[in-house]
């Protein structure tokens, strides 16, 4: 591979510069704060010389969502490697890291994870394609849940219902895996709904009516969720 030029690095790094700038706004103001001028006015720059680096503010959050979807799933690759060869032991990991990201970022959480902002439809409806960051997040839960169906098959709803109630419309999940067993997609759903819900409701405080800690409900969910994939209750609760 050729290494790149002093040229190309350099627009790397600017372009760098100007998410990181959109980053900083995404994190004091909202979604809304983020504009190219007030970013260019941070780095001495004119609004105009970012069109030649972002083709307009939707393109430049847009990319700012794929990096924090690539940043969110390293920290959980990572947390998977180091959690050692067993599928249930990864999922506690890398769920428990989720979590601790999106609670630590609740406004990043919010652009990749809330309700998609103006402009970005195209990039959240992308997501079908599996080089797409958050289709490559998505992947890191997956692959440990296939891992234990093909150990051992857990319980789920028997496939025939799966098929007559859903039919193909796990389609998109299927085929990223190389035809996923319609059961093994059904509980990667479910889990993942009951977990991010949990989760996202905490980082918007939607849970202060109900509980005085919220990681001990999570705790609790995840442990009943591993237990039906066969891993056993007694394996989560070591995030309290």
């Amino acid at each position: 591979m050729t290494a790149p030029t002093r040229r190309e690095r350099l627009r790397t790094a600017t372009a760098t510069e100007i998410k990181d700038g959109a980053r900083r706004l995404l994190v004091t103001g909202g979604v809304d704060a983020i504009s190219l001028r007030a970013i260019a006015r941070d780095m001495g720059m004119t609004a105009p010389a970012i069109y030649r680096y972002f083709p307009s503010l939707e393109a430049l959050v847009a990319a700012l969502a794929g990096d924090l979807y690539d940043e969110l799933r390293l920290r959980l690759e990572a947390t998977r490697d180091d959690a050692g060869a067993e599928p249930v032991d990864q999922l506690l990991a890398m769920c428990r890291a989720f979590r601790a990201w999106s609670v630590a970022h609740p406004a990043e959480f919010g652009l990749i994870f809330g309700a998609p902002s103006p402009g970005l439809d195209g990039f959240v409806d992308d997501c079908v394609d599996p080089d797409h960051p958050g289709a490559r997040f998505g992947a890191v839960f997956v692959q440990p849940i296939i891992d234990l169906w093909h150990r051992s098959p857990f319980p789920t709803p028997p496939a025939e219902l799966l098929r007559q109630q859903l039919g193909g419309r796990l389609e998109p999940l299927r085929l990223s895996h190389g035809e996923v067993p319609i059961e093994v997609a059904y509980a990667f759903l479910s889990g993942w709904t009951r977990l991010y819900g949990l989760v996202a409701m905490e980082v918007f405080r939607q849970l202060t009516w109900a509980v005085t800690e919220a990681e001990a409900l999570f705790e609790l969910e995840l442990a009943m969720f591993t237990a039906q994939l066969g891993g056993g209750a007694d394996q989560a609760g070591g995030g309290q």
